[in-house]
């Protein structure tokens, strides 16, 4: 599981990002090419005992509101499509896993057991969550985060993984 270890000035740029303190961050999965956060890695289980399945949680503003832009223009419908192709359907079969399997290694939370994130792994539910597995994973690790992250970059206040935004 790609990871660093969280600072406290990682905390205090993520209370800054969410308007909220941050709960459950155990690292912090992507960063922007300044060094800021993109995505934490929560844990499955939050400190008050709530299961939390969302382990590559979204959090820099600019990804964030390119994800929302897209959703709201029906993009998780085109990419939900997209599954008809029998290879796209394997490749985000296997995100799906090895998302529960970076999970396994942070615990084990029995409610969540089987549920990955984003409508993983036959539909698009969520694509800040498929953008936030694709930022941590990498590319070629989970291809609907990776066509969003990729369509981001054509909007018209665009966000691109190369260029800091913050």
């Amino acid at each position: 599981m790609p990871r660093t270890p969280v600072t406290d000035d990682d905390l205090a740029v993520l209370a800054e990002q969410l308007g909220r303190e941050p709960r459950g961050v155990v690292a912090v999965g992507a960063r922007c090419v300044c060094g800021r956060p993109l995505v934490v890695v929560t844990s499955p289980r939050l400190p008050d005992g709530t299961p939390f399945p969302t382990t590559y949680y979204l959090t820099h503003p600019g990804v964030v509101a390119a994800m929302s832009t897209l959703e709201a223009n029906g993009v998780m419908r085109e990419l939900t499509e997209t599954l008809d192709d029998p290879d796209v359907a394997a490749a985000y079969r296997r995100a799906h896993e090895a998302y529960l399997a970076d999970r396994a290694e942070l615990g084990d939370v029995p409610e969540v057991a089987g549920i990955s994130a984003g409508g993983m792994p036959t539909r698009v539910k969520c694509l800040h969550a498929l953008a936030g597995h694709a930022l941590a994973a990498g590319p070629g690790v989970n291809p609907v985060g990776d066509a969003a992250l990729e369509r981001a970059t054509d909007l018209p206040t665009p966000w691109r993984r190369d260029r800091c935004t913050c």
